[in-house]
């Protein structure tokens, strides 16, 4: 028997690993068969090499059927029939599975015998002696016997207690006759056509393999041949002794080059264009912020409203003063550039000259709050004169916010998007924050809430927190928001809760005044009013910031005409 076997490996293919299949012999003495070798060589081309010693055929050789290793092939498959039909029931298994004493299958009745086959309907597996009532009891004629299957227990379906029989490609796994059922949408197969049908596949993966060896050496033999042929030509080209040593520079050229293999790199290009963009309307507005310094400068900076005298900044003559706002005016200056955020706004000036409010004098605590006023009931088109680009910035996000529409949608992902770690990234709750800071100045942008039953619109400071449980908006004092959960309205300041009336807008607005001090968030319908005002002594820039919750909520930054 050990014979037998050991002839079955000197008649297997060196590619398919498998019983000679019309087997032929190159040139240099090898076997294989004929349509393995076919496909390796029509994958490689040519020169052709032989898959086991390399030898190589600048024509492909014209190959024989070895009729003599075919009979004995077909002796060998004959003497393994043979075997199969023996009396005691044993069959030697394939010699890639050669079993060895520790593999052997026992007697599930003695416990110390060795099994001789394996009854699929009870389950178990037993020797040539308790095998009988199988073999001669007609109560047993149904069951079916197979050889002994290993480890019977791990092989049997846990849920039906069923042997697995079956092989689901959707689902990856071997399922039994009952499991066939719950995969009635899928196309499972019997394990012998799962094996066979994976068996053809290794096969042909192989022989790709074995072409892509042949390639990769020719490759290799090619550059070694045009390596040998340059030497001697550089040799003789920078050797002193030649008359005429650029007449062999001649031969250099016929010398055939390949462009070294540069990897792909890609770029965020929508990333780049929004920061390329930004750069250009910063330096604008330094351009323009410096000519009208210098225009200022020329000019008297101490001149007020009639009757009026405010006292100049004498270490500071550069710079133009603001003027205060009177109860009369009820309207704040307007800042014409923020120098944090980098964007220019469509803003009016403050006349030249005016002095700069000074909040140590007894009245600027009623200014501000006429300021405030003021801003309550102004309409949306004089809000839209503030309005600013927000961009969100993907170095906060969540792991499971995903940034859309040139990063001014966030919405909750089905999966994480497995974003570089970052500082400032938000690692408890679904954030994001604005890329551009307002410290100074007057600044309106308007969020549009799709699905608006999780969700959040807020400012913050750049230092809250981004890891602990305070990291959330609201729940903290360097965040103030406006929340929707589920019908829920409520705002939001250093943990502090105010439950709001119900709303059914989908548009808010958003004004954060630096100057004054305050931040208003707005219902945008037909008519716009106000759903909530925070006054506060800002001491840090502010960003703008989004909470999205709901697997369906998606925040949509608007710009509107």
């Amino acid at each position: 028997m050990a014979e037998l076997f050991s002839l079955a490996e000197e008649l297997s293919c060196a590619i398919c690993l498998e019983s000679f299949n019309e087997p032929v012999t190159t040139p240099c003495g090898h076997n294989f068969c004929r349509e393995c070798l076919d496909k390796s060589w029509s994958a490689a081309g040519g020169p052709y090499q032989c898959p086991q010693c390399r030898a190589v055929y600048r024509v492909r050789p014209q190959l024989q059927k070895n009729t003599v290793l075919c009979a004995v092939v077909e002796q060998l498959l004959q003497a393994e029939l043979a075997q199969e039909a023996l009396p005691d029931g044993w069959t030697p298994p394939a010699r890639t599975q050669t079993p060895s004493a520790a593999r052997q299958v026992a007697c599930d009745h003695c416990l110390k015998e060795t099994a001789v086959k394996t009854c699929l309907v009870c389950m178990a597996s037993f020797c040539q002696e308790h095998l009988k009532p199988h073999l001669d009891s007609p109560a047993f004629r149904d069951h079916l016997l197979q050889q002994p299957v290993f480890d019977l227990m791990r092989r049997k379906c846990p849920q039906h207690n069923r042997l697995r029989e079956f092989f689901c490609p959707e689902h990856i796994e071997c399922i039994c006759h009952v499991c066939l059922v719950d995969h009635k949408n899928c196309s499972p197969v019997p394990l012998s056509q799962a094996t066979t049908d994976m068996e053809s596949k290794m096969k042909h993966k192989l022989t790709v393999l074995y072409g892509q060896i042949n390639g990769a050496s020719k490759a290799l033999e090619d550059v070694r041949v045009k390596q040998q042929s340059v030497r001697p030509l550089e040799s003789s080209f920078y050797s002193t002794d030649l008359p005429f040593p650029f007449q062999k520079a001649t031969k250099l050229q016929g010398v055939i080059t390949k462009s070294v293999y540069i990897p792909k790199v890609e770029l965020n290009h929508e990333l780049i264009k929004g920061i390329y963009q930004g750069s250009s309307e910063l330096k604008n507005e330094l351009k323009q912020c410096i000519k009208q310094c210098q225009d200022k400068t020329k000019e008297p900076t101490c001149s007020g409203d009639p009757g009026e005298q405010h006292p100049t900044t004498p270490h500071k003559p550069s710079y133009p003063m603001k003027k205060v706002p009177t109860v009369a005016a009820a309207s704040p200056n307007k800042v014409p550039y923020s120098a944090s955020s980098g964007q220019s706004e469509n803003l009016k000036q403050a006349p030249e000259g005016a002095a700069k409010p000074i909040p140590s004098q007894p009245n600027a605590a009623a200014v501000k709050a006429k300021v405030l006023e003021a801003f309550l009931v102004k309409p949306r088109a004089e809000l839209l004169q503030y309005s600013v680009k927000v961009i969100l910035d993907y170095n906060t996000a969540h792991n499971k916010v995903a940034l859309s529409g040139n990063y001014t949608e966030a919405s909750v992902a089905d999966t994480p998007q497995n974003y570089r770690p970052h500082p400032q990234r938000f690692v408890l709750y679904s954030q994001v924050l604005g890329l551009h800071c307002y410290k100074k100045g007057i600044h309106y942008w308007e969020v549009e809430l799709q699905k608006n039953s999780f969700c959040g619109v807020g400012v913050c400071y750049g230092s809250m927190d981004r890891l602990g449980l305070e990291s959330r908006l609201g729940r903290n004092s360097a965040s103030w928001c406006v929340e929707w959960f589920n019908n829920k309205i409520s705002a939001w300041h250093n943990n502090v809760e105010k439950t709001l009336p119900s709303s059914k807008t989908t548009r808010v607005g958003v004004l954060l005044n630096c100057d004054h001090g305050f931040v208003i968030f707005f219902g945008v319908t037909d008519k716009i009013y106000v759903l909530y005002k925070f006054r506060a002594d800002f001491t840090e820039a502010l960003y703008p910031a989004f909470w999205v919750f709901s697997a369906d909520t998606m925040l949509s930054i608007c710009y509107p005409k």
